[in-house]
């Protein structure tokens, strides 16, 4: 994981922890590689953007040692189960390479971002909270950035508050300040503004060097989230839980453009344009203009129509 000169290739790891559950999120997390390829190629013609596939958790697959952008996913189950598996020791070997790499390359060496059981087992990896269970929260749901989080470039075109998808029966509690401190990371964000009135979790954190995440999905569009709702079974679930208002107001805000659509075009993006242009600097590459989001209008980053504007436009 060192950096690799003037390579005229990006290798992009897509680590899948979904243990061969079928679902919507690998299919969105390679629209937004294939999103950002098209961007990195457009100012770097010649470019060439490889994506590596790997599955540690039901075929073993070790996260592939030569990419230059990982992105590792969420997947069902106890995260306390999953660290004592077999697969576990070579993620966890990984993510401290990430950071040994960045230590020893500074950041043009390769970075990672972990979502939600990927964020899970790095919090326990890393030392830096508690791993609790907690009842079951699905849904689009607000996260409060901290005041570290509002001046970070992940949280910095939010404001105070973001809506995001969550789907998860753990939680990060009670940071280790020292041992953060210690790896040089930053609590950016929590599910609640007083961390406490909505819920103790932590939601985002930037490990150390190289390694940042989330534990809700930045990677959820209208699709994969209309997808899962309107299954019968996911709808009875939620309104046993939240009651019918709650997902009557939770379907209708998928179409509101400052919500979802707003994560979704500029979190995971955002990530990924940083990362590249890091490792541009020491690659002889030019770098690509940060995302764009514009709600008034329904443009993406590209300013083309997002999927709202699109769905909004086909019922008029």
């Amino acid at each position: 994981m060192t950096p690799a000169g003037r390579s005229r290739t990006l290798r992009i790891g897509l680590i899948d922890m979904n243990n061969g559950v079928p679902n919507q999120a690998i299919r969105s997390f390679r629209s937004i590689i294939a999103a950002f390829a098209e961007r990195a190629r457009a100012r770097n013609p010649g470019l060439t953007v490889t994506t590596a596939h790997v599955q540690p958790r039901n075929l073993g697959e070790a996260p592939p040692p030569d990419c230059d952008l990982y992105l590792s996913t969420g997947g069902p189950d106890a995260p306390v189960d999953g660290f004592k598996e077999s697969w576990a020791p070579k993620l966890r070997t990984f993510f401290d390479k990430i950071v040994d790499g960045q230590l020893q390359h500074g950041s043009s060496a390769a970075s990672l971002f972990a979502v939600c059981y990927s964020f899970e087992i790095a919090v326990m990896h890393f030392g830096l909270a508690a791993m609790i269970p907690r009842e079951r929260k699905f849904g689009i749901m607000p996260v409060y950035p901290t005041e570290e989080g509002l001046a970070s470039p992940m949280f910095a075109p939010f404001g105070d508050r973001l809506f995001v998808w969550e789907h998860r029966s753990w939680q990060a509690v009670d940071v280790d300040e020292k041992r953060l401190k210690e790896l040089g990371g930053t609590l950016l964000a929590r599910e609640s503004r007083d961390g406490h009135s909505k819920g103790r979790g932590l939601m985002a954190f930037r490990f150390s060097s190289g390694v940042e995440g989330t534990i809700f999905h930045p990677e959820a569009d209208r699709p994969g989230v209309l997808n899962w709702l309107e299954r019968p079974e996911q709808a009875k679930a939620v309104i046993e839980t939240y009651g019918e208002l709650i997902y009557r107001r939770m379907c209708k805000t998928i179409d509101d453009p400052t919500r979802l659509a707003r994560t979704y075009a500029l979190l995971l993006p955002g990530w990924m344009a940083r990362s590249f242009n890091a490792l541009a600097l020491d690659r002889d590459w030019a770098p690509v203009d940060m995302p764009t989001y514009d709600a008034a209008v329904g443009l993406d980053a590209f300013g083309r129509p997002t999927e709202t504007a699109v769905s909004a436009e086909s019922n008029t």
